[in-house]
């Protein structure tokens, strides 16, 4: 059951990183991927605030690890970081990868702060 909860999430949420991903991308003239960055702050943010929450096993299956897993997508973001150096938009690269992990880890924590604050 809980494979199929988690298949059911992730079913959701990588269609919607995609069209998130693009719809952001589309509004910038960069090579800076902001699309990605977007979508894995998003999610850090989502299952931060699910880690704070007193949930079930399945809500966590279903929305963490299925639908979370899906939207954010840092093989992305390594696979652009290296796309972005061979490039020679070595500041991009660098910048994807610095502001990626400490906007996901903010993300997160500030998403679990939120849900203590609510439970």
């Amino acid at each position: 059951m809980t494979v199929a909860l988690i298949v059911l999430g992730a079913a959701v949420g990588a269609p919607l990183r995609y069209l998130a991903d693009r719809a952001v991308q589309a509004r910038h003239d960069t090579p800076f991927p902001w699309g990605t960055l977007t979508v894995n702050v998003a999610g850090s943010a989502l299952l931060g605030f699910l880690a704070g929450l007193p949930v079930p096993d399945g809500v966590m299956a279903v929305a963490g690890t299925g639908f979370c897993g899906a939207l954010t997508t840092y093989s992305t973001m390594g696979y652009e970081t290296v796309r972005l150096v061979e490039e020679g938009a070595r500041f991009h690269a660098v910048a994807n990868v610095v502001v990626s992990v400490a906007a996901g880890l903010g993300a997160a924590y500030c998403g679990l702060a939120v849900a203590r604050a609510l439970a």
